[in-house]
């Protein structure tokens, strides 16, 4: 059964958001007490963490499918609703995360570094907080938005300082079992190493990991073996340790042919690897053939400027000189490296000159609307409200959408779609139409509001015939 996974297609989707409520205070005497809708509470994001308790992406592997909750409607007596829970991923250092066509989006190394996947929406606003001194008593409220899903690919590539690369049987279990604490399976056969190790070693004052990578074989980089599957675990390290088998029993192979292949399938592979130190280990100097090899091969390859060292991983033989060698190397890499500087705020404010949409002809009357904001206010508009088509006009005759149509050519009747073509709102367009209910007068307004009371308006009746009979009265002339 597969215990370690380094690389899964995950679907995520954030939460929704509520609804808002559309809602009228009604008590004892006051049959419109005003609106008292409360909004829908945000939906809840999909976040990456890391956590470095976590090794694998196995259990993605098995659930790739995550959705965050949603955020509950809001309800009567100004309650807004709940926002919804994140959904918070735990995921291994190193984790790389891109798109389906390959683009990276984030690369999270260092505990708790975080990534939002999915973004939760907004909840709609309820009637209550549409409520203006001209919009008194508003008859809609705002929906919520839908959060954001899509799919993403998470590839682990091994947080190490050092790398160590070779042939399968090589002695690269055995060596980095030696060197630390790891018990990685170690047999008399090739393609032992099934998955990346790690082991942590102390050499000094320097503490530095080391990764073994299951062997290589020629045309790993194109996909031969295990080599390629891989090879992404390298690519962090600060150095690369090439562990030649001095004893190996096959007749056509040799340390030297073996370098040279090594070196050409990590050309072959990119990812920037041909400027990291390299280190030459002769391993398994404990048999005598083996030895007799390395001390012939050994002078060859310092010519070539390696820099060699003879080490058995049986005997312990070279392995602290080698173990310092290598902390020499990653103390160099780590001071060379520019210093961390502490993550800044960065605000981008919006140029005075950006209406923050845009108006694109498309064909003989169709007009499409793209940006933040207008394709937003579309989302959260419920058409099938009079009153809520009519708020959604005014917002983006507001906006200055209404102008920008005119200044591209449109005409009464045209057709306006307001978003992406595969999910746009199509409309004909109609300037400065009074939308809205017929009783509500203007767009929004309830003019039940505006009116007097009936108990006020009887009292001003009788008031004013008071007025008119007191007024025939003073006017009457007993004596005509």
């Amino acid at each position: 059964m597969t215990t370690f996974v380094d690389r899964v297609e995950l679907h995520v989707a954030a939460g929704n958001g509520g609804h808002g409520c559309a809602s009228v205070h009604r008590e004892k005497f006051k049959p419109l007490g005003g609106p008292d809708g409360g909004n829908g509470g945000r939906g809840g994001d999909v976040v990456l963490v890391v956590d470095q308790d976590v090794t694998t992406l196995l259990d993605y592997h098995h659930s790739p499918h995550r959705k965050a909750t949603n955020g509950k409607p809001g309800e009567g007596g100004h309650r807004s609703g709940k926002d919804g829970t994140d959904l918070v991923l735990p995921v291994p250092d190193g984790t790389v995360v891109l798109d389906r066509d390959g683009n990276v989006l984030a690369d999270l190394v260092g505990q708790g570094t975080r990534f939002v996947a999915g973004q939760g929406g907004r909840g709609g606003l309820g009637n209550a907080a549409l409520a203006s001194a001209r919009r008194k008593a508003p008859g809609f409220a705002l929906l919520g938005e839908p959060g954001t899903a899509q799919d993403i690919v998470l590839e682990l590539k091994t947080v190490a300082d050092v790398a160590l690369v070779g042939y399968p049987s090589a002695g690269k279990s055995s060596l980095i079992s030696v060197l630390s604490a790891a018990k990685p399976k170690i047999a008399d056969y090739p393609f032992t190493t099934l998955v990346p190790n790690l082991g942590v070693v102390t050499a000094g004052a320097t503490v530095y990991t080391i990764a073994d990578v299951p062997g290589l074989i020629p045309g790993a980089s194109q996909g031969r073996g295990l080599g390629l599957e891989f090879l992404r675990h390298v690519e962090r390290c600060s150095v690369l340790v090439h562990v030649l088998d001095t004893a190996t029993l096959e007749s056509d192979r040799d340390p030297a042919t073996d370098l040279d292949v090594i070196e050409e399938e990590l050309r072959a592979y990119g990812a920037g690897l041909e400027d990291r130190p390299r280190v030459v280990v002769l391993n398994k100097v404990d048999v005598p053939d083996g030895r007799e090899l390395a001390e012939m091969i050994r002078p060859d390859l310092q010519a070539r400027g390696y820099q060699v060292f003879e080490v058995s991983a049986v005997s312990h033989e070279g392995l602290r000189e080698l173990s310092f060698a290598l902390a020499r190397i990653v103390a160099d890499t780590r001071a060379a490296q520019p210093a961390e500087e502490p993550t800044r705020v960065v605000i981008r404010p919006q140029a005075v000159d950006d209406a923050g949409f845009t108006v694109t002809r498309e064909g003989d009357s169709l007009y499409r609307v793209r940006g933040e904001k207008p394709e937003r206010w579309v989302v959260q508009t419920d058409f099938s409200n009079d009153e809520a088509v009519g708020y959604l006009a005014d917002r983006l005759n507001r906006l200055g959408v209404e102008d920008e149509l005119l200044k591209a050519g449109a005409r009464p009747g045209d057709g306006v779609a307001i978003g992406p073509e595969d999910d746009a709102v199509v409309f004909d367009w109609e300037p400065t139409i009074a939308a809205g209910a017929e009783m509500l007068g203007r767009r929004g307004e309830d003019h039940r509001f505006e009116a007097p009371r009936p108990a006020v308006t009887r009292r001003r009746d009788r008031q004013a015939e008071r007025d008119e009979a007191e007024q025939e009265y003073r006017g009457f002339d007993p004596f005509a």
